[in-house]
């Protein structure tokens, strides 16, 4: 097992995660899905409708209660926050780094948006973006 894989291990047996399922069934009971994802993959890949983006680099600053710097959303240490990456990895190093911040009820969602997407649960569109040349479209 990697030093990785041993870290990761030891931070999750902290967290109570959440199926993609239950994720849902939080979200319209008031927790706040917070997508870590980088934009190209949002672009890429589509998100999930509610889910609030916040760029992993500021996380803490805009989900800790008491900074100046917090989103609206973050309203109190007791709300239960959702993270999610793509596959489930980041969002549960991240999860833990919240409780330490205390927010206890922080967690992650299991397998990411990728696992929600594979379920057939809701999510927008992918972005289409124009490459350089004529009439030229990708997906990312």
């Amino acid at each position: 097992m990697s030093a990785i894989e041993r870290l990761l291990d030891g931070k999750r047996a902290r967290l109570e995660r959440l199926s993609p399922a239950e994720a849902l069934r939080a979200q319209g009971e008031g927790a706040l899905l917070v997508d870590t994802r980088p934009a190209v993959n949002r672009e890429a890949e589509g998100e999930i409708p509610g889910a609030l983006v916040i760029d992993r680099n500021v996380l803490e600053w805009r989900l800790d209660p008491s900074s100046p710097d917090r989103v609206p959303e973050a309203d109190s240490v007791d709300r239960l926050i959702v993270l999610f990456c793509n596959e489930g990895y980041a969002s549960s190093l991240a999860a833990v780094q919240l409780q330490e911040l205390g927010l206890a009820r922080a967690t992650d969602m299991a397998g990411g948006f990728r696992a929600w997407r594979a379920r057939g649960l809701p999510t927008t569109e992918p972005v289409l973006r124009a490459e350089s040349g004529p009439g030229v479209a990708h997906r990312g």
